[in-house]
C-alpha cells in the first residue's frame, strides 16, 4: 500500500468503479424462527463480553451468533462446527436461498437515523486500485480467524458496511426510493429499537441502472477491514473468476444517508490505572473530572477541540489526560505521514502512550476494544484494569486519508448504524 500521501482523489482512468453482482441470498425462512429480531445479532467484533454472546444464544437456538461466534475448545472444531450448523440449517429448512440471483435494498430506521443502501456481491480489488480504500490497518491473527470461518463454511456470513460519495438521484439511488415503495420480503425490529426493511431486486432494467450508477465510483470501507482483507486472501487461494473474487457488502450513498462516526475504545487488562496515571506524569496533564460518565465524555470533547486527549477510567472516576508534551510526540511519533495522521488520537495513543509510555505489547491479551462507552468503564472497574476513552474522528478526515492511501491506526473508527447480521448471507456454493 502506498503510505505517503498521494494516491488519487478518484477512480484511475484505467480502473473500474464499484461493481456490484447479484447473488442468491440465503435467508431465515420465519416460519421455521422465533421471530427474525431473535435470530439477528450485532456483527461479529461487536459481540464481545461473554454475557451477550450467551444473550445472544439463548434468545433463539437459531441466532446467526452460532455461525458467526461458534463456540469450541480449538479453532478449528470452532470452524467446523459452524459449518456442521450452516449444512444443518439449510438441510431442515431454516434457512433457504431466494429463487433467483438478486441485489437487495436495505434500510434501517431507529435513533433519528434513516439509512438506506444496496447489499450485494462486490467484485474485489487491491487498495492500489483506488476503488475500494481501507482506513483502518488490521490484526493478521483476527484475518486468519475470519479467513478459516470463510474457507470453512464456504460462505459471506455478514456484510461489510462500505460508504460512497453520490448524492444524486438518479442511478442506484433511484433504484432504491422506488424499491421502497413496495411491500418488503421481511421487516423486523431488533431489541436496540430499530427497524429493518430488505427488498430483492431482480428486475434486469432496473440492474443495469444500478451497475451503472455506481461504475464511476470509489468506496470506503467503514466496517469490516478484517473482514475485507479475509476476502481478498482467499481469493489468492481460489483462482478468479468465481465466487471468492466477491464478497458481501452492504454500500451507502453517505452524501444522501450520513453515518455516524463513534469512537472504539480501548481495554487495557493488565495495567491498573494507578500505574497508568503514574506513568503520565511530565508527560501529559492529568485532571480529574467528577461524573456522571456523560459530563465526563463532554469534557473530553472539549478537550480535543484543542489537541489530543484521552479519558482513563479503572478507579469509579474520570480522569482526563490532554496537553501531551512537544518533545514526546516528536519522538515517538513517526514524521513519514500527513500531519492529519500524525495529530490522530489513535496515532498518538498506540505510537506514544501505549508502545512508549505505558509500554503495553500490541497483543489480544493485552488490549481489548470495545465498542460501548459503558461496557468499557464497567470492565476496567470490575478487572482492575485501565480503559482508555475515546473521542470519534469526522468522516471527512477518515475518508481524505484513506484517499491520500494512509491507514490509521487498527480499531480508529466505528461508523454505523451497522446491518444487522442474519437478515441475508451469501453462500459461495450458489453462485
Amino acid at each position: 500500500m502506498n503510505t505517503s500521501g498521494h494516491a488519487a482523489a478518484d477512480v484511475r482512468d484505467d480502473a473500474a468503479g464499484l461493481r456490484l453482482a447479484p447473488f442468491r441470498g440465503l435467508r431465515y425462512v420465519p416460519e421455521r424462527v422465533g421471530s427474525l429480531a431473535a435470530v439477528t445479532s450485532p456483527p461479529y467484533d461487536v459481540v464481545v463480553r461473554p454475557d451477550g454472546l450467551l444473550h445472544l444464544e439463548s434468545a433463539d437456538p437459531h441466532n446467526i451468533v452460532r455461525l458467526i461466534l461458534p463456540q469450541a475448545i480449538t479453532a478449528g472444531t470452532r470452524h467446523r462446527k459452524a459449518a456442521v450448523t450452516l449444512d444443518r440449517w439449510l438441510a431442515d429448512g431454516v434457512l433457504a436461498p431466494d429463487p433467483e440471483p438478486a441485489l437487495y435494498v436495505y434500510e434501517q430506521h431507529g435513533d433519528g437515523i434513516l439509512q438506506r443502501g444496496i447489499i450485494g456481491a462486490l467484485e474485489l480489488s487491491t487498495p492500489a486500485e483506488g476503488v475500494v480504500l481501507p482506513h483502518e490497518d488490521v490484526m493478521p491473527h483476527v484475518v486468519e480467524d475470519r479467513a478459516a470461518l470463510m474457507r470453512t463454511t464456504a460462505a459471506n456470513l455478514e456484510p461489510l458496511l462500505l460508504t460512497y460519495v453520490d448524492g444524486e438521484e438518479d442511478g442506484a439511488n433511484a433504484v432504491i426510493e422506488r424499491t421502497v415503495q413496495r411491500a418488503p420480503l421481511l421487516s423486523t425490529t431488533t431489541e436496540d429499537g430499530f427497524h429493518h426493511r430488505l427488498w430483492s431486486v431482480t428486475d434486469p432494467a432496473e440492474l443495469a441502472t444500478i451497475a451503472g450508477g455506481l461504475s464511476t465510483h470509489q468506496a470506503l470501507i467503514a466496517d469490516g477491514h478484517h473482514r475485507w482483507a479475509t476476502y481478498l486472501r482467499l481469493r489468492e487461494e481460489h483462482p478468479s473468476p468465481g465466487p471468492w473474487n466477491y464478497g458481501l457488502v452492504l454500500l451507502i450513498d453517505s452524501a444522501r444517508y450520513p453515518l455516524r462516526v463513534r469512537a472504539i475504545h480501548r481495554l487495557l487488562n493488565r495495567l491498573p490505572l494507578s500505574d497508568a496515571l503514574a506513568a503520565l506524569d511530565g508527560h501529559f496533564r492529568v485532571r480529574r473530572i467528577d461524573g456522571p460518565l456523560p459530563t465526563a465524555m463532554e469534557a473530553l470533547a472539549t478537550a480535543t477541540t484543542e489537541g489530543n486527549a484521552f479519558l482513563l477510567a479503572g478507579d469509579g472516576g474520570f480522569h482526563l489526560v490532554d496537553r501531551p508534551d512537544p518533545a514526546l510526540l516528536d519522538r515517538t511519533v513517526r514524521t513519514d505521514r500527513p500531519e492529519a495522521w500524525r495529530t490522530l488520537d489513535a496515532t498518538v495513543l498506540h505510537s506514544t502512550l501505549l508502545e512508549h509510555v505505558w509500554h503495553i505489547p500490541d497483543a489480544s491479551e493485552d488490549i481489548s476494544y470495545i465498542h460501548d462507552t459503558e461496557a468499557a468503564v464497567e470492565q476496567a472497574e470490575r478487572r482492575g484494569a485501565t480503559a482508555v476513552l475515546m473521542h470519534p474522528v469526522r468522516e471527512e478526515v477518515v475518508r481524505d486519508l484513506a484517499r491520500q492511501g494512509v491507514t490509521m491506526p487498527r480499531k480508529s473508527t466505528s461508523f454505523g448504524p451497522k446491518p444487522a447480521t442474519g437478515l441475508v448471507l451469501r453462500s459461495l456454493a450458489l453462485d
